[in-house]
């Protein structure tokens, strides 16, 4: 028997489906799928959101949509620490799902740059970075680990393989865009160096 998840649209409290795209209301996401759907999204827009889905999360907490549309929200809000279970939930119950990784990578930066991040956090960060890699080759994927690479060993002059400029030149091979990359620094919160440009 299929548990059925019972949940309102944030925006106007239409009764939906998790089978439905969005709401026939208000033209909302009922789930949200990528962090580009969400980009225009207030903060208050972003809260409310956050706050249906955990709420339908008490009735079945390993839905890996609902769980990834809640660490959306947070990495969203910049609310990393937030986000980050929820990203790691969504890995457990699939691990199929190469965003999930890539975001809860980037999650661990805490808005930081990698240079002063902990060595122990920088190795995870490129274990989930590895396993999107594996999971789906995208350019973006290759981008933020040549950044990670460049920040946290290049700046410090550690021997790293691969290096961030065969990583930089990966990701380009990976067709990664200029959009990805202004939204990838949007959500770390810092400035791109001028070595990966």
């Amino acid at each position: 028997m299929v548990e059925v998840i019972r949940l309102k649209c944030p925006t106007c409290g239409q009764p939906l489906s998790m089978d439905m795209k969005e709401c026939p209301s208000c033209m909302g996401p009922v789930v949200i799928t990528s962090f580009h759907s969400i980009q225009s999204f207030p903060p208050l827009k972003l809260n409310k959101y956050a706050a249906e889905y955990k709420s339908a999360l008490r009735e079945d907490p390993s839905n890996t949509a609902l769980n990834l549309s809640v660490a959306m929200c947070y990495l969203k809000l910049k609310l990393y620490s937030n986000a980050l279970p929820f990203f790691e939930k969504a890995i457990v119950d699939n691990f199929d799902n190469s965003e999930a990784y890539f975001y809860a990578a980037v999650c661990l930066l805490q808005g930081k740059k990698p240079f002063v991040t902990l060595r122990p956090t920088i190795d995870k960060i490129l274990e989930y970075c590895n396993a999107a890699v594996m999971i789906e080759p995208r350019g973006i994927y290759y981008y933020f680990m040549a950044y990670v690479k460049y920040d946290y060993f290049a700046r410090k002059y550690f021997r790293t393989s691969p290096s961030y400029t065969e990583l930089l030149q990966t990701a380009r091979q990976a067709g990664v865009s200029h959009y990805d990359i202004g939204l990838l620094f949007d959500i770390l919160g810092v400035e791109q160096p001028d070595e990966l440009k």
